[in-house]
């Protein structure tokens, strides 16, 4: 056994490495997306908001009708995503069917007559049933055994009229 195991503390103080690590680039995931945001609102034309009532009402339809058009755009990439991911979906089970299913193997489990009705039927149900008890009973008959002799000498006796009115009358 070459292979030696890592001691609790050992596994602790790499496991804390690593969420420290993970919480840094977070952090500073996070200080960038912020500066991204800010050079991007430093980069919009102030908003004019002195003039008369008319031309405001002008801009606020403007971005009413860049708002619309984004939305549009939003939902026409959302439904190529939507049919993307059917296709492929599609495509999946495609495959599968194409490959069949492999069967697991099975293992044999022996079970009595209770164990497998608890198991079918729950805690709830405590039935028990003698399986054995309602199998039908079967008598062996006794073959009356016939004597062993010449099988000609039979076809002998059956053949012919005299054969025939033979059997009939026995």
């Amino acid at each position: 056994m070459s292979d030696k195991k890592m001691t609790s503390s050992r596994r602790h103080h790499l496991k804390s490495l690593i969420l420290q690590i993970a919480f840094e680039l977070i952090e500073a995931e996070r200080k960038e997306n912020e500066e991204l945001k800010a050079n991007f609102l430093a980069e919009l034309p102030a908003l004019d908001m002195s003039g008369d009532l008319a031309a405001l009402q002008e801009m606020v339809k403007k971005l009413g009708q860049t708002l619309d058009k984004v939305d549009e755009e939003r939902y026409d990439a959302e439904a190529k995503v939507a049919k993307a991911n059917k296709e492929i979906e599609d495509l999946k089970m495609k495959v599968v069917d194409l490959q069949g299913m492999k069967k697991p193997a099975l293992k044999k489990v022996r079970l009595s007559a209770d164990a497998m009705l608890s198991a079918l039927l729950g805690t709830k149900h405590k039935a028990t049933i003698d399986f054995k008890a309602n199998l039908k009973q079967v008598k062996k008959e006794v073959k009356e055994e016939e004597e062993v002799g010449d099988w000609r000498t039979k076809v002998d006796e059956q053949a012919g009229m005299d054969g025939r009115k033979k059997k009939f009358q026995g």
